[in-house]
C-alpha cells in the first residue's frame, strides 16, 4: 500500500492544506478527505470521508464531482483489501475514522478524535489527529473535541502502533513545531510525502 499525504492542516490552517490521504492500491486510487488544494490529479475510484457533517463537507462535494464520484462514509473492497469506517469520539454527531488491511498490514486514517480509538491498536501505520499539542481541545457544550499530541503519542504507544504520523495539524501544534518541538513517539506528516507499506 502506498499513501500519499495531500494536506495535513486543521481546519482553517494557516499554513497547511486541510488533511487528506491517497491510497495507491494495486490500480486502485481512493481519497479520504482533503479539500481545497488536498485533492487528488488523477481519477480516482472512490472518496471516503470521515465526517459527513464536517466543515469542509460542501467544498469536498463540488470538488469530487469532477471525478464522478460522491463523498460518503462507506466500506471499500478490492482482492484482499478492505477498508472499514470505525467509530470515533469527536462530536455530537457520528464520526468515523479508517482501518484499511490488506494481506496482514493495517493501516489506520483517524484525523480527528477526542478519544484514542483502541481499535487502531497495533496498527502498522497510523495517521492521527494533532489539532492540540499539550492539552486537549474542548469544544463548546461539552460535546467533544481533539486530543492533543502528546495525550495521543502515548496511548498509541501503549496499543502497540510501528509508526505513528501525525495530521491534521492545529495552531497549536504548529507553534510547537515552529519552537523545534517533536512528539515523544512519532513524526510530523508531511504535505506530498509518500508512505508506502512493503
Amino acid at each position: 500500500m502506498r499513501f500519499v499525504l495531500l494536506g495535513v492542516g486543521a481546519m482553517n490552517s494557516p499554513r497547511y492544506r486541510p488533511a487528506g490521504l491517497l491510497l495507491s492500491w494495486r490500480g486502485k486510487r481512493i481519497m479520504f478527505d482533503g479539500g481545497p488544494g488536498a485533492q487528488p490529479r488523477h481519477q480516482i475510484d472512490a472518496w471516503l470521508v470521515t465526517d459527513q457533517q464536517g466543515e469542509l463537507i460542501r467544498e469536498i462535494r463540488r470538488l469530487a464531482e469532477a471525478y464522478g464520484t460522491n463523498p460518503i462514509v462507506a466500506t471499500y473492497t478490492h482482492q484482499t483489501l478492505r477498508v472499514q469506517p470505525r467509530p470515533v469520539g469527536h462530536t455530537s454527531h457520528p464520526t468515523y475514522g479508517y482501518l484499511l488491511e490488506s494481506d496482514g498490514d493495517r493501516v489506520v486514517w483517524a484525523p480527528e478524535f477526542w478519544e484514542f480509538p483502541p481499535w487502531a491498536a497495533g496498527a502498522d501505520l497510523m495517521f492521527a489527529d494533532a489539532a492540540g499539542w499539550n492539552r486537549a481541545i474542548h469544544f463548546a457544550g461539552n460535546v467533544g473535541g481533539h486530543a492533543c499530541v502528546a495525550t495521543t503519542a502515548r496511548a498509541a504507544r501503549n496499543h502497540g502502533v510501528k509508526r505513528l504520523v501525525f495530521a491534521h495539524i492545529g495552531r497549536p501544534a504548529i507553534r510547537a513545531i515552529d519552537q523545534g518541538a517533536h512528539p515523544a513517539f512519532g513524526e510530523w506528516g508531511v504535505e506530498g510525502r509518500l508512505y508506502q507499506l512493503r
